[in-house]
């Protein structure tokens, strides 16, 4: 009896010894480092994702993490059921505690992109291509499903997205970031109209997004903004054509080549406000929040005409002679 009670206790030791053991040994692995392929490694985790799987795309990905003592770890620590879908980065020293924390919290990484006042649809299109954190889902989408897609009444995306820096989760969508600027200009334009000039020539906002875009376009300094508006505003109220040149650009499409000639001033398009009166039918650029408030409150002022300096300024003038002189002094000498 006595010798069966010492084999007992000696089991018991040796179960609590490799208790022990396996105690620390899983201490250690929590708190080591994981073996990484780089310096960084970046990941994304999609919605849905339980830890084994979790843990199954961080070893594709380079991080070498043992996938049954992240799955324990998470159960354990009853984090399992928080872990956040979303783009994370791993860094060379992060341990399986660090990694799941990370996800537990949602501590993800962050992209930016920057849609810059005066671009064009076009133009934003491209800068989202040519982001890799963003994901393309829009590279057969037609502008009108786009538009039904926003919820949009628009007949052309022109002018529609607010340009701003948008900061996102790697992995987000062309269609969500195109989202987000187009609800943020949404509701700019709904703010500003409400304070607008009540004496103004436009009868909507849309008309308000329109000739803030040509403001946008025209104006190469920032102290012009307000004139360079009201000069549209007069020629507006008195019928007179808008006669500015980038609205003619945007009409030639493709076909414009850095220069303007006196053949495509003649050349009717819907965009052409020198063959056309009124405003064009779509805006022509991104306008931002400055140049809409220059469109909402233009300076009030007897100008009609205006002329680069050539220093980014512009000369006004109140009738065509004087127009006509500021040509020949701003234009032509420097042109000779």
């Amino acid at each position: 009896m006595r010798k069966f009670k010492l084999v007992v206790l000696y089991l018991l030791l040796l179960l609590a010894i490799a208790a022990t053991g396996l105690s620390a040994a899983a201490w250690y692995w929590v708190q080591h480092p994981v073996a990484m392929d780089n310096q960084r490694v970046d990941y994304v985790v999609e919605p849905g994702s339980r830890p084994r799987t979790i843990a199954q795309l961080m070893n594709k990905s380079g991080i070498h993490i043992n996938e049954t003592g992240f799955v324990a770890l998470a159960r354990l620590s009853g984090r399992d059921t928080l872990l956040k879908a979303g783009a994370y980065e791993a860094i060379q020293g992060d341990t399986p505690r660090i990694l799941l924390e990370r996800m537990a919290n949602g501590d993800m990484t962050q992209a930016q992109i920057t849609l810059v006042e005066g671009w064009t649809y076009q133009r934003i299109r491209q800068a989202l291509r040519d982001a890799p954190q963003v994901r393309q889902t829009l590279p057969t989408e037609t502008d009108t499903a786009l538009l039904q897609k926003l919820g949009a009444s628009e007949s052309s995306p022109e002018g529609l997205f607010y340009p701003d820096t948008y900061i996102f989760v790697p992995g987000t969508t062309d269609f969500d970031i195109l989202r987000r600027a187009y609800h943020a200009q949404q509701q700019l334009l709904e703010a500003v109209w409400a304070e607008r000039d009540p004496l103004l020539p436009l009868k909507t906002p849309y008309e308000a997004l329109i000739l803030a875009s040509i403001v946008e376009k025209e104006t190469g300094h920032v102290s012009d903004r307000d004139r360079v508006a009201g000069v549209f505003v007069n020629r507006l109220r008195l019928g007179m054509p808008l006669q500015t040149d980038p609205t003619v650009i945007y009409g030639m499409g493709a076909a414009y080549q850095g220069k303007i000639r006196k053949k495509d001033l003649t050349t009717d398009t819907p965009w052409n406000t020198y063959t056309r009166g009124g405003l064009p039918p779509t805006p022509i650029a991104s306008a931002g929040r400055a140049a809409l408030l220059a469109a909402l409150h233009p300076e009030t002022h007897k100008f009609l005409y205006f002329v680069s300096r050539g220093d980014g300024t512009s000369e006004f003038s109140a009738n065509l002679p004087d127009h006509n002189r500021a040509v020949s002094k701003f234009i032509l000498k420097r042109s000779n």
